[in-house]
């Protein structure tokens, strides 16, 4: 019977899919609709965010992003809806209530469910069983228990069909009830929802590999609770397995192996005889049903879940990684910029000598040098003398060191430096991230901007560009290689690229650019802008000069109408022919700013900046029927402070002398530091000793922490005090609270679920912010194994244990 019933339209879905997700983000579908209708025209979220917010009822960029994501997933989810009705339609056995089921199903999980029995598949077990006209015979003890499995077998003995006997033709019915009951959508929904409710992860070290795996040791025997696992112990987990270091699986809480009744059936083994209507009333053919029950379970349903629920772990820590990434990512380019400063970056190295660079305040690089004051040349006193005269050739203003070997005997060479020059006025020593400087240096890119610069000494360009403005210099290396969350390179990289990509856009879109100033790669992470029309600004300003103003923009080749509408207001031109171009107001509400101007009485320039005076208008008196009170007041307020930078204000760590290594560490010691790089269960700091210490969650404040971004900020200054040293594991415990007792007490608990905190290797991608290289948690917790053990769960467990051993 094919489907009589109507199926929505194309407006019906895109209501329910406008519903759903005003659900999820808390807010009204006809706001989802709305910017929908934004997106589909071709709209980018900044755009959206920042200059549309009458259509979207104000809507912030991460609902803007949170929408954008589960647009995509709801939209891919009902195409393959439609494709799954029109492949079983086409089959012939589309019903009107199998239509129902399919479009009731609101995951891509369920619709497979549902889809699994119609889906063409290998042929089966099951299938040849059907072939051998064994299927009547399933149907029969099924339906009727009361007859018995060998005489009605008996029945359907065809040696030309490859039944030899009863037990031939009873295996085949077995075949086919197994399929049958595996396929069953509510059924294993409900096997699901239970695995998921009990289920235990447990790992243990592979023979021989406990030396190798050292840095794996918390969970050589580990034990936790499926629903309980964070994010980093489950990424942990299945990097020691990939890395052949640790055997996982799951079980239930409180397995121990065989149930204490073999005989008797499990828990899911009874959910899955209920669900038939199976029983053992002592019918001939209840035995063999049952055992029909406890055979789908242990070869098929058991082992699916197993899979099912292991995928789900993964996604769970992917997700939560990849927005922890996201968060210190942001964080890191919105990081304060020192400014238009001359620079002179270093570079260290050993052997290979300390790369030298200098820049002057626009980025410019104008001077370069290698040094040697290390080993195995020692010639520290030539190379004082050579930075010495770069520094005052150039009046540099900043120095700044790159983080990766030999950090900290460059710091101190710097330190000399800066004793040694006259004057009252001396630079200031910064230590920089270099994470994906070897990138940037060997990229096309930097070849472009210094063709006639060795590799080795681009990257010392890049250093001091950093600090000048991280997010101008960070935009050119790829969001994965700046290394600013904890197993990043275990997660799924499209998913990773995706969510990162879209962080680097809203930070440079925040911050807005200087048309005139800005390179091809910042320019291309503009709203509407591509690389090509990027690339293709920079050589029309290089061909006709600096642009006096926006409308220029519209004589770029390739450059039409809808990408000047969604770039003008995120490009800045200082000291062009209108003021209101240093500002973000876009284009298409200047005329609503000449009427706020009029209203003043003042010249556009004497009034931008001038808070005092636009204080006494209100802002509803200039809405219309195309500016409403949002836009109204966002013009106001960038009138009142124009081209306003969202970054913090400039500032450093000042390390405490005579601390330089770990060593130097003791217990009460206050120092500074700088947030280097968070994870959900803290933050680790950079105090100056080549080893972040860690913050853990519970000693971030005096007062109860959720999410440690609530605290604090990648690239943030911070006061911490020591804890603890582990000189062996080379392990820092650091506190932000007060000095009472409850620090130390905090701490205790706390150490169960530190990780290993990573070591210094400028050949590693994962380095956090400003000042040091971010921590990798490379290790989770051991957590206790205690929890309650129901008798459903302990059945479940006997039931996983026999599946895994049979």
């Amino acid at each position: 019977m094919t489907e009589t019933a109507a199926a929505p339209s194309p407006t019906q879905i895109a209501s329910g899919i406008a519903a759903r997700i005003a659900g999820e983000i808390g807010c009204r579908a006809e706001q989802v609709a709305a910017t929908v209708q934004l997106l589909d025209e071709g709209s980018t979220v900044p755009f959206v965010a920042r200059y549309r917010k009458e259509a979207t009822g104000g809507l912030d960029d991460t609902q803007l992003r949170t929408l954008e994501e589960r647009l995509v997933y709801l939209r891919e989810m009902e195409d393959r809806r439609a494709t799954i009705l029109k492949s079983v339609e086409e089959q012939g056995k589309l019903t009107p209530e199998l239509a129902g089921q399919f479009r009731a199903a609101d995951t891509k999980a369920a619709l497979e469910d549902l889809y699994l029995p119609y889906k063409q598949k290998r042929r089966t077990k099951a299938q040849i069983a059907r072939e051998a006209g064994l299927e009547p015979l399933a149907d029969s003890l099924l339906a009727d228990p009361a007859l018995d499995p060998q005489a009605t077998a008996a029945g359907y003995v065809d040696a030309d069909k490859n039944v030899a006997d009863t037990k031939a033709a009873l295996d085949g019915a077995r075949q086919i009830l197994t399929e049958r009951f595996a396929e069953n959508a509510a059924l294993i929904g409900r096997l699901r929802d239970f695995a998921m409710r009990n289920a235990v992860a447990q790992s243990r070290v592979v023979e021989g590999k406990k030396t190798e795996g050292a840095k794996f040791s918390d969970y050589f025997e580990y034990r936790e609770k499926w629903a309980d696992i964070p994010s980093h112990r489950a990424l942990a987990l299945f990097r020691g397995r990939n890395e052949g270091i640790l055997a996982l699986d799951l079980a239930m809480d409180g397995e121990t192996g065989e149930a204490a009744d073999a005989k008797a059936l499990s828990q899911p083994e009874m959910m899955i005889a209920g669900a038939f209507d199976i029983a053992d009333r002592g019918r001939p053919a209840d035995k063999w049903l049952t055992d029909c029950a406890r055979w789908a379970w242990k070869v098929k349903i058991a082992l699916h879940l197993d899979l099912d629920l292991m995928n789900t772990l993964r996604e769970k820590a992917e997700e939560e990684a990849i927005r922890v990434f996201a968060r210190n990512l942001k964080d890191l380019l919105l990081a304060a910029p020192a400014g238009r400063r001359a620079t002179l970056g270093l570079d260290p190295g050993i052997r290979t000598g300390v790369k030298v660079a200098v820049v002057d305040a626009t980025g410019k690089l104008i001077d370069t040098s290698t040094v040697y004051p290390f080993q195995p040349r020692n010639d520290v006193q030539g190379a004082l003398a050579a930075l010495k005269a770069m520094v005052v050739k150039h009046d540099v203003d900043l120095i700044a060191i790159g983080n990766g070997t030999a950090s900290r005997e460059t710091d101190r060479l710097a330190a000399e430096l800066i004793k040694m020059l006259p004057g009252a006025t001396k630079p200031t020593k910064v230590i920089v991230s270099e994470a994906g400087a070897s990138v940037y240096s060997a990229s096309a890119l930097a070849a472009r901007e210094m063709p006639d610069v060795d590799v080795s000494l681009r990257g010392a360009a890049s250093i001091a560009r950093r600090l000048q403005d991280p997010l101008a210099e960070l935009v050119k290396i790829e969001p994965q290689s700046i290394g600013v969350g904890q197993y990043q390179h275990d997660v799924n990289q499209a998913r990773l690229a995706r969510a990162l990509d879209a962080v680097v856009e809203d930070a440079v879109n925040a911050v807005g650019v200087d048309l005139n100033m800005a390179s091809a790669p910042l320019l291309a992470r503009i709203s509407g802008l591509s690389e090509g029309l990027a690339q293709a600004i920079v050589d029309h300003r290089n061909a006709s000069g600096a642009f006096k103003n926006r409308k220029e923009l519209l004589k770029v080749a390739r450059l039409g109408p809808k990408a000047f509408e969604q770039c003008a207001g995120f490009l800045r031109i200082t000291g062009g022919d209108n003021p209101l171009d240093a500002s973000s107001v876009h284009p298409e509400a200047y005329p609503l700013a000449k009427k706020i101007v009029n209203a003043c009485g003042r010249d556009i320039r004497q009034l931008m900046g001038d808070a005092k005076l636009l204080a006494g208008f209100d802002p509803s008196e200039f809405t219309d029927e195309r500016f409403g009170l949002p836009t109204v007041q966002d013009l106001f307020k960038e009138l009142e402070k124009p081209g306003r930078d969202p970054r913090p204000e400039f500032k450093t760590a000042a390390f405490q002398d005579g601390v330089e290594t770990i060593a130097d560490l003791k217990p009460g010691m206050m120092l500074e530091g700088t947030v280097t790089n968070i994870t959900n269960f803290g933050a680790f700091v950079d105090i100056g000793v080549h080893q972040d210490g860690l913050v853990h969650v519970s000693q971030m404040a005096d007062r109860f922490i959720q999410d440690p971004h609530a605290v604090v900020k990648t690239g943030e200054v911070v006061t911490v005090r020591v804890l603890e040293i582990d000189l062996p594991r080379k392990r820092i415990a650091l506190t932000m609270k007060k000095d009472t007792g409850a620090a130390r007490e905090t701490h205790a608990d706390a150490r169960k679920e530190r990780p290993a905190q990573p070591k210094r290797n400028n050949n590693q991608p994962n380095r956090g912010a400003q000042g040091k290289p971010g921590g990798q948690a490379s290790r989770g917790a051991s957590p206790d194994a205690s929890g309650g053990n129901s008798a459903m769960a302990a059945a479940l467990a006997a039931a996983m244990a026999k599946s895994r051993k049979d």
